[in-house]
């Protein structure tokens, strides 16, 4: 059994999670245009499980992920209700009326200059994100990153998707089945086989069939099917440095037709948690997210409530309907063991800040897909490369997020309180602040090629939020670069003009885009 070739793979869950999965792995593996398939892979999806759906944020490399498995730009923004995503807007996070931006675009001439020092000392009356980058400004502005003349993919600024999570999924599906040959299943799995090294063999449908695999990949959400419950790999919780386990969410028509599309996703501090905005063409979608050890599902609710109530009025607010969702912020000890790896929510959630959850899904599939090992011997290899690289990835993830939350002057309430408590603190992130007080991040101190965040995106969280790093006597600045770094702030002030006066507002963009198409690269 060892030499035998790597060639069915079985998907158990649907969802963004699985379609991903399944599109990535059959694109890079098998050619549709000339019917060429070296490995099969079947999706097997519950029809008594609907999904989470409330993954609607992307980061820019879902543009890659698209274009690799062949889907038109244009027929993804038609189908999914999409918008575009530049970023993140923060809105009281600092001390309760502050706003700053984490764009999708480095901050200029990025590659050759890190302009914090000069930032500080020259231009610190101008927040960070705006001295440094063009998108601050079109994100505040609710414009687009790219014009309807741009082809498919491509960009004026980075961009990612705000996107209907249903809807998505049944794109992926719809391309999966009938374009790159996934074959689809839509029954229970009542059964799990083995082979006697432990392995699994073959998952037994409530049809009375028996699909057989060579690799599983489990999708199937916070049960955890294959990895969780099967193998029983236990969870790993990370509750003590992010206290979130709940979001009330909602879907919130706009006012009028003209409303602005927000080209950033909004999140807005509250008493115990914060409240999503994301602007889709059709409606936005709104919910909280909070610690149910610091309030209730009612207050927060509440709290929700007079957020849109501020934004379409009472009426609106008080008929909106809501849905409660609970999770357990961590992840699976390891994500691949034997011939199962697990995938999305099956793997591990934190809070949605960042958008993390699909990019991780993007990120797994990848590897999955690119280092597919070509038989049994081989796989347990494969499979501690991917365990080590993705325990990094999630402490990188945990990292970022707490990075967000203990910058903050909040002291109102128990919650925020608590969370610049050093105990809640990883000890590995608070070794980077004391490091950050006197040499701040930049591409070049990065440890990994790949790693989750660029150094940019530690640079706009800790400056949008007033951290200051003091480089002492052995700071390398002098004349020469401050003068560089003028001009660089400069050339930056001059470039987000041309963009402001050139590109249009995400509402006109996306309604060009349904007229007349993006051109094809």
């Amino acid at each position: 059994m060892n030499d035998k070739a790597i060639k069915d793979i079985v998907i158990i869950g649907g969802g963004s999670a699985g379609w991903l999965a399944a599109g990535i792995i059959a694109a890079e593996h098998n050619n549709p245009k000339h019917d060429v398939h070296f490995i099969n892979v079947t999706l097997i999806e519950s029809p008594n499980i609907s999904s989470i759906g409330v993954g609607e944020g992307t980061w820019p490399s879902m543009r890659t992920t698209l274009k690799k498995i062949g889907i038109s730009e244009t027929a993804f923004i038609k189908d999914c209700d999409v918008s575009l995503k530049q970023g993140t807007l923060f809105a009281g996070w600092k001390n309760g009326s502050d706003v700053y931006t984490h764009p999708f675009t480095v901050p200029y001439g990025y590659a050759e200059h890190n302009l914090v020092n000069e930032w500080q000392e020259s231009s610190s009356h101008i927040p960070f994100a705006e001295a440094v980058c063009s998108q601050n400004t079109l994100m505040l502005r609710n414009q687009a990153p790219k014009n309807i003349t741009t082809p498919e993919y491509s960009f004026n600024l980075n961009y990612g998707y705000h996107l209907d999570a249903g809807k998505f999924a049944e794109k992926l599906n719809t391309h999966c089945t009938e374009i790159l040959g996934v074959i689809h299943k839509r029954a229970e799995v009542i059964n799990i086989n083995s082979h006697e090294n432990g392995d699994l063999k073959s998952l037994q449908l409530d049809s009375g069939e028996i699909i057989q695999g060579d690799l599983f990949i489990d999708c199937s959400g916070s049960r955890s099917l294959l990895l969780g419950k099967h193998y029983g790999i236990p969870f790993s919780s990370k509750q003590k440095y992010l206290f979130n386990d709940s979001a009330i969410a909602s879907q919130v028509p706009y006012s009028s037709d003209d409303d602005p599309i927000a080209s950033s996703t909004l999140s807005t501090a509250q008493s115990s948690g914060w409240i999503w905005d994301i602007g889709l063409p059709s409606r936005r979608g709104i919910g909280h997210v909070f610690s149910s050890s610091y309030t209730d599902a009612t207050l927060a609710e509440t709290e929700l409530r007079h957020h849109i109530k501020n934004l379409v009025g009472e009426e609106v607010a008080e008929q909106v309907s809501t849905r409660k969702i609970e999770f357990s912020p961590g992840h699976r000890e390891k994500f691949w063991h034997k011939n199962c790896v697990a995938i999305g929510m099956a793997a591990g959630f934190v809070e949605p800040l960042e958008a993390s959850a699909l990019v991780l899904v993007e990120l797994s599939a990848n590897m999955i897909a690119e280092q597919l090992p070509q038989n049994r011997k081989i796989m347990d290899i494969v499979s501690k490369r991917f365990n080590e690289k993705f325990l990094y990835r999630w402490d990188t993830i945990i990292e970022f997020l707490k990075l967000h939350y203990i910058l903050t002057e909040r002291d109102n309430s128990e919650y925020w309180r608590d969370n610049v408590s050093r105990e809640s603190i990883p000890a590995s992130l608070q070794e980077k602040m004391d490091l950050w007080k006197w040499q701040g991040p930049y591409h070049k101190d990065t440890l990994h090629i790949d790693e989750m965040f660029p150094s940019a995106s530690y640079q706009y969280i800790l400056y949008g939020m007033g951290f200051k790093t003091n480089p002492g006597n052995f700071r390398l600045s002098n004349q020469e670069t401050s003068a560089v770094a003028l001009d660089l702030f400069d050339e930056n002030a001059m470039r987000t003009k041309q963009l402001v006066s050139s590109m249009p507002t995400n509402r006109d963009f996306i309604a060009k885009v349904h007229q007349y198409g993006l051109q094809k690269i």
